[in-house]
């Protein structure tokens, strides 16, 4: 089972573990990580899971598609390592995701 590790913006670092093909925003809420709001439920209609990949794992995402893309406009401190966490599935590749949590999200 894929871990992912989320860096929140008070310094601390929560650790989860997740079955394959769970997007890592569920992961986040099964696991009471507050900063991850997800108003949608995971309907890629809000922008309120973003998060920021690390670089060293940003490359071995699936690529973003156009309707994630549309709504990061929405959130804030978007850059190029953002992605909403409910389009990142789970996969044993991700095993030791580390993710950021943004400061705006709190």
């Amino acid at each position: 089972m894929p871990v992912v590790h989320f860096d929140l913006a008070d310094g601390t670092r929560r650790s989860a573990e997740g079955d394959n093909d769970t997007p890592v925003m569920f992961l986040a809420k099964r696991n009471e990580i507050e900063a991850i709001l997800a108003e949608c439920g995971g309907a890629c209609c809000c922008a309120t899971c973003h998060v920021h990949v690390h670089p060293d794992w940003k490359d071995r995402l699936a690529p973003m598609e156009d309707d994630e893309q549309d709504m990061l406009e929405f959130a804030e401190g978007v850059d190029e390592y953002s992605r909403l966490s409910c389009q990142i599935k789970l996969t044993d590749d991700l095993d030791g995701l580390v993710v950021q949590v943004p400061e705006s999200q709190y």
